[in-house]
């Protein structure tokens, strides 16, 4: 177990605005607002020592209340649009808080809320990585690939062209038991240095480390029919979760 003085922002993004489902992040899922998973998971966390909601959203900040995080600040909407990166969210926070309360955490945690099946100790976990690789920039959550990129494709001028330029001849024709194994990031977690946004001016930097979790947590809620398997993933299995209640 790793003890540490170093002070780590939980931070959920969640802008209001959502078109794939609408109202996302306080809409019921097994009986708590989407964004209510990411909070328990920041409140819950022994080595997360603040948990804040970055939105634009009035409904959304009240809700966000209620559930024990905290809304310093009101996200601007220049960096609350549809096509907005992650980045400069996060460049906002950090000097949001350096200029109203001298506040300089080492280590910042985002916690989607679109990925609410965290993993029981999974926050702590990520941060105990960061805390104890002092040469990594990042931690990020993976899980094994349920399809192959090395069998995937781009179409271009109306034909096939392969996604990945690889050291195969000709891996869409391998065994995929010959091919290296592949990870897709989940979004549960992305643990990062505040050094890494200030000063390489990225989220992961250029050393990441993996955080690999089991594939029945990878749920991503984007769309309404992903938001039903996931209530009947609630409903119908034990899954080992950090939950609201």
């Amino acid at each position: 177990m790793v003890k540490s003085d170093i002070e780590v922002l939980a931070v959920i993004p969640a802008r209001g605005g959502s078109k794939g489902i609408p109202g996302k992040n306080i809409k019921l899922l097994g009986g708590y607002p989407l964004i209510a998973y990411s909070i328990a998971a920041g409140l819950k966390s022994r080595l997360v020592s603040r948990t804040i909601v970055s939105t634009d959203d009035e409904k959304i900040a009240v809700v966000a209340r209620e559930y024990g995080a905290e809304v310093p600040f009101m996200r601007p909407a220049e960096i609350s649009q549809d096509m907005t990166e992650d980045l400069p969210v996060f460049e906002h926070a950090i000097r949001w808080f350096a200029e109203n309360e001298n506040y300089r955490p080492g280590i910042i945690v985002q916690l989607r809320s679109t990925s609410p099946f965290r993993p029981i100790g999974s926050v702590d976990e990520a941060v105990e990585l960061l805390i104890g690789d002092k040469s990594a920039d990042s931690v990020r959550t993976v899980t094994p690939s349920g399809e192959d990129p090395y069998k995937m494709w781009r179409i271009e001028n109306d034909k096939l062209v392969p996604l990945l330029q690889s050291e195969f001849r000709e891996p869409y024709n391998m065994p995929r038991q010959k091919l290296p194994k592949t990870y897709w990031q989940t979004g549960h977690i992305d643990a990062f240095r505040t050094s890494t946004v200030t000063e390489k001016h990225s989220l992961t930097g250029d050393k990441i480390l993996p955080l690999v979790v089991d594939r029945q947590f990878a749920t991503d809620l984007d769309n309404l029919e992903q938001w039903e398997l996931a209530e009947w993933i609630l409903a119908h299995r034990n899954i080992k979760i950090v939950r609201p209640d």
